[in-house]
């Protein structure tokens, strides 16, 4: 009998799956595109129909239908397994009694948070004056349900109860989050939500791994809101709010609103921008994926479109999140279009634009967004206005200015230096001085010579990896085009760390030459590009030593070590004029 898994791999192609994520071209009997876990200009990502599989030659991602929704989605297996089933039409085999002692931590969290789900959706459905509510804040019935929102009554173990009675440990329903134990050891423990509307945060494949509770009749001493603690299935920086249901909408559009609340996004997907997530009970993070390899929610949003628009309410707070957001959305999305929407009305969030003032002037809201950086200047100024000019170019110059060193792009760098001029009447020659002076001083960007020389090594890895393939490929021909043993003999021990992939390196370098001229002319190339790799690591490394003999105030010794980083450019000049005159 065939697995869920063969089964939906007989449904389920690699090009149906990837085509709904990127942009595919033909080669041949293969596809490429851009690669969706790198960056990078020129495809070279490509798929094997016949295969089933993926490979990309620029940073060795490689894998199956399951891999890669895994990886693009930022799911475990069993996620990706969910996914796939419900699009194939595949259905899972259900758990029997025997198997529960099997599960791991994360199934019976998983489990766990469903079932608290369902409780408090059963609740909501008995609580008339709940769902009132919901409804005079613009939520209309098929919202509620599709979103699945709850209602944690005023008690202190109704939950917990509950979920005892459904045969859960107590370490169980602590680790997902849901109830607390007592300072006092000998008392029960009581229920993490009481008095709350329930908003289930859901991951990419719609599994429930937190909630956010909005408090219902407020006491003067409760928060307003009370989100999940991170659990083994919850982790902040990986989830965004609506994620599961605007995914689809996202690519389909070509870009991402992010909002702060939950009723923003609710009523932003009622007015059909199905492409609305929300931060309520997340954090966004400034990296594409965390320590253990996790794509962050960011990161995911990159990935699915290089469009994205920060909304956020037009009080203090809103302004203040929009500072929190811009410099990790710029140091993140580096090819990215940052946008930020600027709701006039004072006090006001998007959900009020929407049930207040209709769907046409939300979607004014959204179509004036404005490049971020012009966004915090105007607000800055508009901030200022009766607090005097130098009071004004101040704070830009402290704010605003340093973003511009998230920004990459020459061109664009220069048009804000300009922008933000004429915004501001500070000079361009200071805005540049302020952006270079505040580089020196950022964090973030003082470990520059570590970055180069890891730039370095990923670049000598993939050629390296390339020119292997290659020899590896042309020793299995007949007929070899090119002098397998010399490369092999050229690599020496350098080829030995990639003895576990050497079928994908053999697929790589069949996929990508089908011209003899082409493997030929690329072949001596990666030739010439590892020698000025080799070159450029040296570079790095004198350039360290360099460094460090300047702050100790070596003279001598740093006099010394620039003639050997001279010596070095040289060499590399060389080779670039040796290419100026082959072209």
């Amino acid at each position: 009998m065939d697995s869920p898994v063969q089964k939906i791999k007989e449904r389920l192609g690699i090009e149906e799956i990837a085509s709904s994520y990127i942009k595919l071209e033909r080669a041949g009997a293969n596809l490429k595109a851009r690669c969706p876990f790198h960056n990078e200009k020129t495809p070279s990502f490509f798929l094997s129909p016949d295969r089933g599989t993926y490979y990309c030659f620029g940073c060795g991602a490689s894998g199956d239908i399951f891999t890669f929704v895994e990886e693009f989605e930022g799911l475990d297996f069993k996620g990706a397994l969910k996914m796939l089933a419900e699009r194939a039409g595949v259905e899972l085999p259900r758990y029997n009694k025997a198997d529960q002692e099997n599960k791991s931590e994360k199934e019976k969290l998983y489990e766990i948070m469903e079932e608290a789900t369902n409780y408090f959706e059963n609740n909501l459905g008995e609580n008339q004056e709940v769902l009132e509510y919901l409804k005079t804040r613009g939520l209309n019935e098929k919202s509620i349900k599709d979103f699945r929102i709850g209602f944690a009554i005023l008690d202190w173990r109704k939950l917990y109860d509950h979920l005892k009675g459904r045969g859960f440990a107590d370490n169980e329903i602590e680790r997902a989050g849901l109830a607390k134990k007592p300072d006092d050891a000998g008392k029960a423990m009581y229920d993490r939500f009481r008095g709350r509307i329930m908003f289930p945060i859901m991951d990419s494949s719609g599994r429930v791994v937190a909630f956010s509770g909005r408090i219902f009749k407020d006491d003067g001493k409760s928060a307003k809101y009370l989100n999940s603690p991170e659990t083994p299935i919850f982790k902040k920086s990986s989830i965004l709010y609506g994620i599961d249901k605007a995914k689809e909408s996202i690519r389909k559009h070509d870009f991402s609103i992010v909002v702060e609340g939950q009723f923003d996004l609710i009523l932003s997907h009622q007015a059909g921008y199905r492409n609305t997530v929300a931060t309520s009970g997340t954090a966004l993070v400034g990296s594409e994926k965390s320590e253990d390899n996790i794509i962050n929610n960011l990161g995911l949003l990159q990935r699915l479109s290089n469009n994205i628009v920060f909304v956020f309410d037009s009080d203090k707070a809103g302004i203040n999140a929009s500072w929190r957001a811009t410099p990790i959305a710029l140091a993140l999305f580096k090819d990215m279009q940052v946008k930020a929407a600027q709701i006039k009305k004072e006090g006001m969030d998007p959900a009020d634009v929407i049930s207040k003032d209709g769907v046409e002037e939300w979607k004014k809201v959204i179509g004036g967004s404005i490049h971020i950086i012009d966004f915090l200047t105007k607000s800055v100024k508009v901030m200022n206005e009766n607090k005097g000019e130098l009071k004004m170019q101040v704070e830009i110059a402290e704010k605003v200015i340093p973003l511009i060193n998230k920004i990459q792009n020459p061109v664009k760098r220069a048009y804000f230096l300009s922008s933000i001029s004429k915004e501001s009447g500070i000079s361009e020659n200071i805005i540049k001085d302020i952006a270079n002076s505040r580089l020196n001083k950022d964090p973030e960007d003082s470990n520059f010579i570590e970055k180069i020389e890891q730039s370095l090594h990923r670049r000598k890895y993939y050629i390296e990896r390339k020119l292997l393939g290659i020899a590896l490929w042309q020793k299995t021909l007949p007929t070899p085009v090119v002098d397998f043993e010399m490369i092999l003999n050229k690599l020496g021990e350098a080829s030995k760390q990639y003895e576990d992939v050497k079928q994908d390196l053999i697929f790589e370098a069949e996929v990508f030459y089908h011209d003899p001229d082409l493997l030929k002319k690329d072949t001596e190339e990666m030739f010439l590009n590892l020698r000025e790799e080799i070159l450029k690591e040296e570079l790095a490394v004198k350039m360290r030593e360099l460094f460090h003999a300047e702050e100790s105030k070596d003279q001598a010794g740093a006099a010394e070590i620039f003639k050997e980083c001279q010596t070095l450019n040289n060499k590399l000049q060389e080779i670039k004029n040796s290419r100026i005159k082959v072209v």
